[in-house]
């Protein structure tokens, strides 16, 4: 282990102890992974650190309450100690202003956007920010009870989509593993809250797979507007949710959806990709992500069209760089 590492672990370990109200966030539009890694880690404070008091904030996602219940943000914040998890940026942040609060940690797996709390830990090699929180908890030692191993290995699981995806190594099973071993957590019953989904999204799903567009480039791409929603009584997250279900279709490397958001009036967009660098085209329309599972929102049809173009010609120089 390496001496960063030693140093990230017990600086973020003094600071929980020494803090009396501590402040976990995670990014807008949560999956599993931020609310499995900020609700985890709430359990942890709790089961290591009673006497603390200990908020776990940001906008409910219907979808995943089951993972565990979010709290108010506190009346007094002059004094906490703010932990964001799974979120590079401020702009993401639900719920609070990480700027406002000068006592903060970073807890992230994706590539670095910017420099927001007072002590970072970034791991972008990572497969989760559930799975950074597990490391934190070994190397020091705490106590890691059922209830919390269980919103961890949600979000470590959904992330890497069940161990499919390259982030899964070593170090990931190994955890894992450790994790199998001390909690003896029910992971037939997880998988079942994580996937089981009522038959109008099936039917959906159903209706993503007839309706995708696929440019000579092998991008795929679906626009999905407001009244396809309404027909198939679904939200404009569904589709996001779903977004991995594609992974496997020969024909398609990169594959994006566009769902009309009304409420906000502007398009939630999901890019995954099989090969092809995709954060940087995600960068440049003004969102983020992984190298091959990133997003945005954008406002029209015509920035839609522009962020396909931009991925047709990524996808292109892959085809070409595999071809040679």
């Amino acid at each position: 282990m390496n001496l960063f590492k030693q140093n990230i672990y017990k600086q973020i370990y003094k600071k929980i102890k020494k803090a009396d109200t501590i402040i976990i966030a995670r990014h807008v539009g949560p999956d599993p992974d931020a609310l499995g890694s900020s609700l985890g880690l709430k359990q942890i404070i709790n089961d290591n650190f009673p006497d603390k008091k200990v908020y776990c904030i940001g906008s409910p996602a219907a979808k995943f309450r089951f993972i565990g219940e979010l709290d108010k943000l506190p009346e007094t914040i002059d004094n906490a100690l703010l932990i964001v998890t799974d979120t590079p940026d401020h702009k993401r942040v639900d719920g609070i202003d990480p700027r406002r609060i000068k006592n903060s940690i970073k807890i992230d797996h994706h590539p670095y956007v910017e420099t927001m709390c007072e002590l970072e830990w970034i791991d972008d090699k990572s497969s989760s920010a559930s799975q950074m929180v597990l490391e934190l908890v070994f190397n020091n030692n705490l106590k890691l009870t059922k209830e919390a191993g269980e919103k961890l290995y949600i979000g470590l699981v959904a992330d890497t989509n069940r161990f499919m995806f390259s982030y899964s190594n070593a170090k990931t099973f190994a955890l894992v593993s450790k994790l199998l071993q001390e909690t003896s957590i029910d992971i037939t019953k997880i998988y079942n809250e994580l996937y089981l989904r009522p038959y109008k999204e099936i039917k959906f799903q159903g209706y993503m797979s007839q309706n995708y567009q696929i440019t000579e480039n092998k991008v795929g791409y679906l626009i999905i507007h407001d009244e396809t929603l309404k027909e198939f009584n679904v939200d404009a997250a569904t589709p996001g949710n779903m977004i991995n279900s594609f992974n496997h279709i020969n024909e398609m490397l990169v594959w994006v959806t566009a769902t009309e958001d009304k409420d906000l009036g502007s398009y939630r967009i999901s890019i995954r990709s099989r090969g092809p660098i995709i954060n940087e085209v995600a960068a440049n329309h003004g969102g983020g992500g992984h190298m091959f599972a990133s997003g945005t929102r954008l406002k029209t049809e015509e920035e839609i069209a522009s962020l396909i173009k931009d991925l047709e010609k990524v996808s292109k120089k892959y085809i070409e760089k595999v071809s040679d």
